[in-house]
């Protein structure tokens, strides 16, 4: 139960809910979610940083990027609950059509 209230307080942030809903769509690098979040790269950090302690993603450096990612099949569920309660979906609907738009192509590592 510790993991599951640690995970919850994690969604319970918006940004790092909206993280977690466009990593349901793909794999993404940390310079696509600086552009759909539109905040500081700074901030994205910390926001990843306390997604990975709680156990909801996995993060592979490429390069100077940080390419993110579900951890595991219990994320995925509980993202997928989550989900259908969520209200304000204009605008998770809105960043999944951005991720969706994007190429990946756009992140190759230097």
């Amino acid at each position: 139960m510790d993991r599951l209230i640690v995970q919850l307080k994690a969604l319970g942030e918006e940004n790092r809910f909206r993280i977690m809903m466009m990593l349901r769509e793909r794999s993404l690098c940390s310079c696509e979610l600086l552009e759909v979040l539109d905040i500081a790269g700074g901030t994205l950090s910390a926001h990843l940083k306390v997604l990975k302690e709680s156990g909801l993603i996995r993060q592979d450096k490429k390069g100077r990027w940080v390419q993110c990612s579900i951890a595991d099949d219990e994320a995925v569920n509980l993202l997928e609950m989550l989900s259908d309660r969520v209200s304000g979906k204009d605008v998770i609907e809105a960043d999944m059509e951005l991720i969706r738009n994007r190429s990946q192509a756009a992140c190759t590592p230097r």
